[in-house]
Parts: C-alpha cells; sequence; structure tokens
C-alpha cells in the first residue's frame, strides 16, 4: 500500500517478528503432544528426551514474549513515523492546495483526511495488520504439523474451515454495496444528530422539540430498517460460519473420524492427541479475522481517502526568483479572469487594476462580487484562470514563497489563532523576534494593556489559559502583520465582526499598520473607507466603477446606491 511507504521497513519487521512469535506461542502445544506421544509409548519412558520437550517449550515461551514485544514496538514506532510523515505531507499539501479545492471540499472533508483518517491508519498499522498476520500464522503452522502427522486426518481436519468459509462468502454476498449504504446512512445519522445538538437551545426556546426530532428520528428509522434488512441477508450465513467454526464442531469432527480412523489402523493413537490438542487452532483465529476485516475496509478507505487528498493537483511553486522586487513595490492585475471550479461560472473577470506604492484601495461590493477571491490571488491562495496579477512586473507565479510573503501579509476577517503562546501567535511571521520587538507590536495593534492583564503576559497559551474576544483576536493577528512588515497588506474586513468598541480600537491599530503601505481593504462598511485613494467597486466579478469616494457618489452609479443605502440604515439605527 502507497499509503504506507514512509513505514514499510519497520513494518515487515514488525511482521516478521509477528510470524516468528505466533509460531513459536504452538512450541509448547506441540510439546505437550509429543510428551503425550512419549508417554503412550511401548517401553519405559525416556525421561531425557522428556527433558528436550520441555527445554523446548521454555524455550518457545520466551523466543514468544521476546519477538511479541519487540513485533508491539516496531508497530508502535512504525505508526509513529507514518503519521508524522503523512501529517507533516498533508500539511503541507493544504498549503499548495488552490482556491478552488476548498470551495468543493468542505472542512470536515478535510479534517477527516488530515487528522481522522491518519488515526484510523494507526490502528491498521499497530494492531490490525499484526493481528491478522499472527490469525493466519497460526493455522498455517498447525496445518504444516498435522499434515507431517498425517495428511488424510489433516484434510479432516479442515473441514470445519472450509465450511465457515462457505458461511462467510455466503455472508457477504452483495457485501460491497450494502456497506456503501452503511456508510451512507450513517453519515445521514451523524448530520442529523449534529443538527439537532447545535439547534437544540433555539428549539427548546420556542417549544418546538417534536419538529426538530423529525429529521433525526428519519435518519434513525432510516439506518435501523437498512440495517436490519441487512442483518436477515447474512444471517444465514453466519449462521453457518459460526456452527462449523466453533470448538464443538471441530472436537466432534476430529473426535469421530480420528477415532474411526484409529480403529481401522490408519491412525495411532497419539496421532490423535496431537488432532485433538492442535486441531481446534485452525479454526480459533476465523473470530479474528472476521473481527479485523471490518477495521482493514476502514483503514483501506481512510488510506484511498489520503491518497486521493495527496493527489490533489497543487500550485506550481517557484524556486528562483527571476529579478529583485523592490521595497515599494507596485502591484498590478492585468485582465485577471478566475474560477473556482472549470465547469462553475466565473468568480473574477477582465479585472485590471494598479495599485500604487503607498496607497489605499478598498475593494467594494455586494456579497458574492469577487471581493475576497481578488484579495486572495494577490497572496496567490489561487492562480488565474487568464491573465497575471503582478509584482514590480514580476508574476506572482515566478516567486518563490519565501519572497512572496516577504512583500505580502494579510489580515482576515476571521483570524486563526494557533494554541500556543500570545509571543508566538504575534511573531509567527518573525520566529527570532525578541519580546521587546514583540511588545512593540502589540502596542502598535492596541494590545499592550490587554496583554499586561492576561495571567502570564506574553506566556499566556491562547485557548487554555483563556479565550480572546473576536476583537482582540483580529488585534492580535494585526500585530502579527505589523511583526512582519511586508510592503502590500490585504485587510479582508478586518473590522466586520467587531463590536463598536473593538472597532474603535482595530481602527486606531490599523492606523498604525498602514502607514507607508501599500494597502488593499475589503470594505464591509463604506463609512471606514471613505478617504481611499481609490475605491474599486466589484459587480459579478468584474469593475463597475473606480474612482474616489467623492467622485463615485458624485457620478450616482452603484457605489453612490451603496452609499445611500448605508448611509439609510444609519439614520434609522439612530433613530431606533
Amino acid at each position: 500500500m502507497t499509503v504506507l511507504r514512509p513505514a514499510r521497513g519497520e513494518l515487515l519487521a514488525a511482521l516478521t517478528c509477528v510470524i516468528v512469535s505466533t509460531a513459536s506461542s504452538l512450541v509448547p502445544l506441540i510439546g505437550v503432544v509429543e510428551i503425550a506421544r512419549l508417554v503412550i509409548a511401548d517401553g519405559p519412558l525416556d525421561s531425557r528426551r522428556v527433558w528436550w520437550v520441555v527445554a523446548a517449550i521454555g524455550g518457545g515461551l520466551v523466543v514468544r514474549v521476546t519477538f511479541m514485544m519487540a513485533g508491539g514496538w516496531l508497530s508502535h514506532h512504525a505508526d509513529i513515523r507514518l503519521a508524522s510523515a503523512l501529517k507533516r505531507q498533508l500539511v503541507t499539501k493544504l498549503g499548495r492546495l488552490p482556491l478552488g479545492y476548498f470551495t468543493r471540499a468542505s472542512s470536515g472533508a478535510v479534517k477527516k483526511a488530515v487528522n481522522d483518517d491518519v488515526q484510523t491508519l494507526h490502528h491498521l498499522v499497530a494492531h490490525a495488520v499484526l493481528e491478522v498476520t499472527g490469525a493466519i500464522t497460526v493455522p498455517v503452522v498447525i496445518l504444516a504439523y498435522l499434515i507431517v502427522v498425517d495428511w488424510v486426518m489433516a484434510l479432516i481436519t479442515v473441514v470445519p474451515l472450509v465450511l465457515g468459509a462457505v458461511g462467510y462468502a455466503l455472508a457477504m454476498r452483495g457485501s460491497e454495496q450494502m456497506f456503501m449504504r452503511y456508510d451512507a446512512a450513517t453519515r445521514e445519522l451523524g448530520a442529523s444528530t449534529v443538527e439537532f445538538v447545535n439547534g437544540i437551545s433555539v428549539v427548546k426556546a420556542f417549544g418546538r422539540v417534536g419538529v426538530a426530532h423529525r429529521q433525526f428520528n428519519s435518519a434513525a428509522d432510516e439506518f435501523s430498517t437498512f440495517y436490519s434488512t441487512w442483518m436477515r441477508m447474512s444471517q444465514r450465513g453466519m449462521l453457518i460460519m459460526e456452527l462449523a467454526t466453533s470448538p464443538v464442531t471441530t472436537l466432534v469432527t476430529v473426535g469421530v473420524a480420528g477415532l474411526a480412523l484409529t480403529q481401522a489402523g490408519q491412525l495411532t493413537l497419539p496421532d490423535l492427541v496431537a488432532f485433538l490438542v492442535l486441531g481446534l487452532g485452525i479454526t480459533a483465529p476465523i473470530t479474528v479475522l472476521g473481527y479485523s476485516a471490518q477495521a482493514l475496509r476502514e483503514a483501506s478507505q481512510a488510506a484511498r481517502r489520503v491518497l486521493d487528498f495527496v493527489d490533489e493537483p497543487e500550485l506550481p511553486l517557484a524556486h528562483e526568483a527571476p529579478a529583485l522586487v523592490g521595497e515599494q513595490p507596485t502591484v498590478t492585475l492585468d485582465n485577471v479572469g478566475f474560477r473556482y471550479q472549470s465547469t462553475a461560472p466565473r468568480a473574477l473577470a477582465e479585472v485590471n487594476l494598479t495599485l500604487r506604492p503607498g496607497t489605499v484601495t478598498a475593494i467594494v461590493g455586494p456579497s458574492g462580487s469577487g471581493k475576497s477571491t481578488l484579495a486572495a490571488l494577490l497572496a496567490r491562495f489561487g492562480d488565474p484562470e487568464t491573465g497575471a496579477v503582478r509584482i514590480d512586473g514580476i508574476d506572482v507565479r515566478e516567486l518563490p514563497e519565501s519572497v512572496l510573503y516577504q512583500k505580502v501579509s494579510l489580515v482576515f476577517q476571521d483570524p486563526l489563532l494557533q494554541r500556543t503562546t500570545v509571543r508566538d501567535n504575534i511573531r509567527l511571521a518573525r520566529p527570532d523576534a525578541d519580546d521587546a520587538e514583540v511588545r512593540a507590536a502589540a502596542d502598535t495593534a492596541q494590545l499592550g494593556t490587554r496583554i499586561a492583564e492576561m495571567p502570564a503576559g506574553l506566556d499566556t497559551v491562547v485557548g487554555t489559559d483563556l479565550r480572546l474576544s473576536g476583537g482582540e483576536a483580529q488585534r492580535v493577528a494585526i500585530a502579527r502583520a505589523v511583526m512582519a512588515d511586508t510592503p502590500i497588506l490585504v485587510l479582508d474586513e478586518a473590522t466586520a465582526s467587531a463590536d463598536p468598541e473593538s472597532e474603535a480600537q482595530i481602527q486606531q491599530a490599523l492606523t498604525g499598520l498602514l502607514r507607508g503601505k501599500t494597502v488593499v481593504v475589503i470594505a464591509h462598511r463604506l463609512s471606514t473607507i471613505r478617504h481611499a485613494d481609490q475605491i474599486v467597486v466589484l459587480d459579478h466579478g468584474r469593475i463597475a466603477e473606480i474612482g474616489t469616494h467623492d467622485e463615485l457618489v458624485d457620478t450616482g452609479g452603484a457605489y453612490a446606491a451603496l452609499w445611500e443605502d448605508e448611509q439609510r440604515q444609519e439614520r434609522q439605527g439612530n433613530r431606533g
């Protein structure tokens, strides 16, 4: 399996240890048979041979324990190596995927591939493969020994195993389709459960619990009906398998056939003892294989999802900058067109725009007009389908990431803070920055006083020691941008979700951040960008208008209508 390649060597070593350990675990049973053979044999008991067999039993136990521990250590070490390698690869992959991937793949699907599926592979590597290998080794070794003893009786001994395999085949008819329906039913049931739980407070407040239960009950009933039908379809085969592989069936088969062959003179009594003692070991591992089958199936599906994720096409990376980018670069969008998927309508079309050094450009427009898409292309979160985004005349596709992100930084509407210290959150772009630089950035972001009030100051762990409000998190993101100190800054509705007090502090923080930079602002409230050097109005991915606030208001076009609508809402709010 390709996904297991990082741990293949250790896993093969672990499997070898399991085979040796499992085979050696049978030495005591074979030893008991050989002692019985010596005791039953005619003539005086050869005590020396008995002690040799006892020594072999002791040696087998030592080998069993030694190789079992070695196999467990190797398998878990292989699991750690695999999980570490996969998570590093998948997280790196996330940073190289184009925007289109995230429009067709939900955050849940990404989490499942990066976290849940890797965890599922843990059971495969650390447990399931070893259990299956051990379960296969036991009957193989026993059967090999019994064939040497008496091949006819050995064939009779495997009859219950063959019948069990027939029963299993009957039980698993159409299983692939049924498993697909099972997966779909469990997903639907899970989604209905989450939806009900998330909305329970609203439901109770309005006394409509019965309505909220309806979708969940429907999903639960459908799952119950499907599962009951599936079990009825497979119960005959499962019954055959359970009966055929039960210890009683094996003992009866071996006992009746063995006595018949012994009376006929075709099997000796010591040999019959061998089949009675070891025969149960042929069918006993079937239960382990049955339980492991589902785990192996789930692991195979997880591996397939991980590989599908790894195979997603990436943004091509540049490795050498073709030329130096200036300290005050000019940004141009030249006939830029972009769509998230090949079959989707264009999110941007024929966008031509120039961002002069040291100026503020505001991007406005209705929801879905392409504002955030345009901002994302500046940071190369995706590549244009047509045209190019250039910094000082250089296509961003030709700039290595290390160069690009020394020139461009972003502050998002919903800043993502890591579960680490405030210090490390602020100096994310410059891990080597000292505390003085971190505090200076925090002061610029109007965060210094709040940090002083925190339980451990800069050492306070976000999400563990305390939870920051939306405005405070936004100011941490601004401090992060201050620390990065890039000449191009993109603000994606940085004050959209802030309360009035936080918004005032964020605006003050932004004033300190914007000095001397080329700034692109995705505007939520037009009143915050009245003094922008240019305002770009987008409509359905195209530039509808461009100019200053006063120019656009005087024009009486789309911007003027948006401005009037905002002013009317503010007047109504003041009257209320």
